[in-house]
């Protein structure tokens, strides 16, 4: 038997693989890890925000040292819809993901800088010629697209804005969808994380995934000009062109059944609510649930990671229809009309749809009454037929 390297290799010390690395350092602290980033630091350059109902008790443990801002509910605006709610809200910093990693491991188990080209159950192949022999590989790079799989996408810029005068939020704005349509559904978003600091992204829900950056920026610098906030600096500008699924062939995106390759987690598995592209409920979960497992060889970690992969696709299959529905049945600039009826709805269902818990009873009150969209649309977009999905790209 060839030496190894190390007990378990990471390969993507993004959001999905900076959680799981944190919690086998908290609860397998026998064993040697090691992260592979390809960037020059962990987490790469992202603000990624949860509502605290997203987040089992019993997981807090993993999320809480990582939060940056918290908040104590948030808002959402339609052209004719406005509501506060009370859900805590939280927010994360890519920089302390990455300190957290380098404070919970020793320098050694993590590599910067570094490109994988080639992976199996125990092996990763680095592109500078090096090879990494591991008790187990975990493959959580991410993917800008998911292969045999269709839909749309989530697509934004963000800034963070520095103001020359307070801003006047006292709470997010998750949604206003109050400015023009364009490119499809479209909504700013508005994080205050201090009285002149603020993160505002413009989004996109798109059939295509081409994202101009400058325009956005224009349009971000517009909508802060209509609320009277003068910049003064933008401290840091995110990008993300994020995969909405409709349907897809899941056997076809994972084939062999976890029984060859390596283990995968985060977006290389699937593990993002279907319609929001949201990734960070099911990063947490599986995070805690892998580091619970009795058996962390390769083989093991392959079949496993595939089984929960595989249980979670089950699960969004309300998600994916209502994806259907919003990019097939609904014309691009009226989109918005879905959400604006969604966000009439009682508070705790918004929280179980939010975190991937929906229960029968809220799909059919997501579902009832008068549709948002046409009738025969709806139906058309849910027989396969109506305005064409956007097909995703295989994954490099």
């Amino acid at each position: 038997m060839h030496k190894r390297d190390t007990d378990i290799a990471i390969i993507g010390g993004g959001l999905a693989g900076g959680l799981i690395a944190l919690a086998l350092a908290q609860l397998r602290p026998e064993l040697r890890l090691l992260v592979v980033e390809q960037g020059g630091h962990f987490g790469g350059n992202h603000v990624w925000s949860f509502f605290a109902s997203d987040i089992a008790a019993e997981d807090d443990w993993l999320v809480e040292p990582l939060v940056t801002a918290r908040w104590d509910g948030y808002d959402v605006h339609f052209p004719g819809h406005s509501r506060s709610l009370a859900t805590p809200y939280r927010s994360i910093a890519s920089e302390r993901l990455d300190a957290a990693l380098r404070q919970a491991l020793p320098a050694e188990a993590l590599l910067t800088g570094v490109e994988v080209t080639g992976l199996s159950p125990d092996r990763a192949e680095l592109a500078d010629g090096r090879i990494i022999k591991a008790g187990a590989i975990i493959d959580a790079r991410g993917a800008s697209a998911l292969p045999h799989m269709a839909g749309g996408w989530q697509k934004f810029t963000g800034q963070m804005l520095r103001l020359e005068r307070p801003h006047g939020l006292v709470r997010p704005v998750v949604m206003d969808a109050r400015v023009e349509q364009l490119d499809g559904y479209r909504f700013v978003y508005c994080l205050p994380f201090s009285d002149s600091e603020v993160f505002v992204e413009d989004t996109y829900y798109a059939n295509g995934a081409e994202l101009d950056v400058a325009a956005l920026g224009r349009r971000i610098a517009d909508y802060a000009g209509d609320r009277g906030w003068s910049i003064a600096e933008v401290t840091r500008e995110e990008t993300g062109v994020l995969p909405v699924i409709a349907t897809g062939d899941f056997a076809r995106f994972w084939p062999g059944g976890g029984a060859t390759g390596a283990a995968r987690a985060g977006t290389r598995a699937a593990l993002l609510h279907p319609l929001t592209s949201y990734s960070l409920p099911d990063a947490v979960r599986f995070a805690v649930h892998l580091a619970t497992l009795p058996d962390l060889s390769g083989a093991a970690l392959a079949k496993a990671s595939y089984a929960w992969a595989r249980a979670h696709w089950g699960r969004g299959s309300f998600y994916r229809m209502l994806t259907k529905m919003l990019f097939g049945a609904a014309r691009p600039e009226q989109r918005y009309r879905m959400l604006e009826r969604f966000y009439r709805l009682p508070q705790p269902l918004i929280e179980r749809f939010y975190s991937g818990r929906s229960t029968p009873a809220d799909g059919l009150r997501i579902l009832a009454g008068k549709p948002p969209v046409p009738i025969g649309a709806a139906l058309a977009s849910l027989a396969g037929m109506g305005r064409p999905l956007a097909a995703l790209e295989s994954a490099a």
